[in-house]
């Protein structure tokens, strides 16, 4: 899946979306990345990862990252073009 843009979940470090550029186990790392923090109108990461998301107003997102190396990675999960545009469409959720 390297150069796919997909989600992870990790164990404790939350949920991300972004380039997949390389895993090890459960390290993995991916570029222009967002923490999904928060997400209205999906069931799931799953259904974020197919359909993306309903009520974008209303999920929090991050700032996109350069990089970012997640060490705790339990589940990756390939999102459709659809999924993609959606998930970047999102309004940047900050302070």
């Amino acid at each position: 899946m390297n150069g796919k843009y997909v989600i992870v979940r990790g164990d404790r470090s939350g949920v991300f979306a972004g380039v997949l550029v390389a895993q090890d186990g459960r390290t993995v790392e991916l570029k222009d990345c967002r923490r999904l923090w928060y997400w209205s109108g999906a069931a799931s990461i799953s259904q974020i990862a197919r359909d993306g998301v309903k009520s974008p107003r209303n999920c929090k997102f991050t700032v996109t990252v350069e990089r970012i190396v997640i060490l705790d990675a339990i589940e990756i999960i390939p999102t459709t073009a659809e999924a993609e545009a959606n998930i970047k469409a999102v309004p940047e959720w900050k302070m």
